[in-house]
Order: C-alpha cells, then structure tokens, then sequence
C-alpha cells in the first residue's frame, strides 16, 4: 500500500503526516508538498524541520507550466485572481501540480490535513473529488489546536504566519479570502504586499473583497476597503492551502 500525505507547511497536515507513519509506516508513507513561490519563507524552515524530525523526505510536486511556482505569475497569465470560478492559483499549483505528480506515481490513498472541526468539507470532498481519502486527523479527533499544541510538543515552532495572526500557513494575501478583516489585517501586517495586491486586482478587474448590506452580498476592489471594516474582530477560521482545498472564495 502506498499513501501520499499533501504537507501544505501548516500545522494540521504536519500532524496527519505524523499519524500516517505511525500508524501505516514510513515505507508506505510518500509525503508530497506543492510549493508556492508567496507563501511566507518561514514555511520552509517549518517544512524541513518536520521533515528531520519525522525522518522523511519531502518532495515537491509543482506543475511543469508554471516552474516558479507563483501564484502572482498564474493571476498574471490567466487575467483572473479569484471569485465565483474559483482560484487560478489553487487550480494550477495545487491541483494540476497533483495530477501531474500522480501520472508518475501511483498511490492507493491520500491524506490531506483535514481537521475534527472540517468532518463536513471532508464528506463533500469526497462526494465530489475522489472517495481515496484518508480522514485520519479526524478518525484521531485531532482539532486545530490539538493540532497546533502537537507540534509544539516536538519542539518546534509553528511556521510564522500563525505568529503574525493568520489563521494559517497560505500565501500572504492570499485571494481565496474575500474578509474585509482579513484584508484589512493583511494591510496592517504586510502593506506591501496588500498594495501589490490591491494593484494586480485593479488592473485585472477582480473586487476581491465581500460585505453585506441588508441581505444583499456586494464585491469591492481591495483600494475600496476601509481600514473600520472588520476592525477589532477576529479572523475566521481558513482551511490550509493544500491539493484538495476548495476553489471557491473563503470568506
């Protein structure tokens, strides 16, 4: 039996990753990480750390299209960021970077960082992608925090986004979130980045940010957000950015 573990340098996949060697050993475990050239560099200090502590290498799948693996160059070349179809860089960096690696190796299951808390996205995974999914962390009753105190207990330092208050290891900016407060903290945090973001979606005419008004959802462009929206409320939960996360917007 063969098992490929998608580490997406979060927390909750660095444990499934753990799981999945105890329980099924390391000679049955393939760990597979689909690099993204924004994600904070902190998350490679964190991939190779839990890779010497596991013992077991972690090998990259990116998709030979695009070989920088930036989600800025995918925006760039498909004219689109994010919104009701989706997220280009999802699709291209994680999901065709996949199918690709899988065309060269063949695995019976997978396992992605799904937590106690996700059950629900982890049913409409598998009713909608593929059933070979392996809910270990869920099979475990492994909740995010569980999650975040585990790898702490080894002695390592979760990747420095969590630090920086993120709700976890994804690309700075990243598109999928359409929150007026996780915009507004990403402004706060990594101007420069939010600046970088606000001009790309501009030029390329995607309003990545959502509020309600009396029951009616309305889109703005990231230069429209004012800095009171979201002010004082804490971020809302985000699934790691990983093979097999959903497309669509994460609010």
């Amino acid at each position: 039996m063969r098992i490929a573990v998608w580490f997406s340098c979060g927390a909750a996949s660095a444990v499934a990753l753990k799981l999945a060697i105890d329980k099924y050993g390391k000679d049955a475990v393939l760990a597979v990480n689909n690099p993204v050239l924004e994600e904070h560099p902190d998350n490679l200090r964190f991939k190779k750390e839990v890779s010497e502590y596991l013992q077991i290498p972690i090998e990259e799948a990116k998709n030979s299209t695009y070989p920088e693996a930036s989600a800025v160059g995918v925006w760039a070349h498909r004219r689109y960021m994010s919104g009701v179809a989706g997220a280009p860089c999802t699709t291209q960096l994680k999901k065709e970077a996949r199918y690709q690696w899988e065309a060269k190796n063949v695995v019976d299951y997978h396992i992605l960082g799904f937590t106690a808390e996700e059950e629900k996205r982890h049913k409409r995974f598998i009713s909608t992608e593929r059933e070979n999914v392996l809910p270990i962390l869920i099979q475990e009753g492994f909740t995010k925090k569980h999650c975040f105190d585990e790898v702490q207990r080894w002695g390592i330092s979760l990747p420095a986004m969590y630090h920086l208050g993120y709700p976890n290891a994804n690309c700075i900016g990243c598109v999928k979130s359409s929150s007026p407060a996780y915009w507004n903290h990403v402004r706060k945090v990594h101007p420069a980045i939010f600046e970088e973001r606000a001009r790309q979606s501009r030029e390329l005419g995607c309003r990545l940010v959502e509020k309600t008004f009396n029951g009616v959802k309305h889109r703005y462009f990231l230069d429209e957000l004012p800095e009171s929206w979201g002010a004082g409320r804490k971020l809302g939960p985000m699934p790691e950015c990983g093979s097999f996360c959903e497309e669509g917007p994460i609010k």
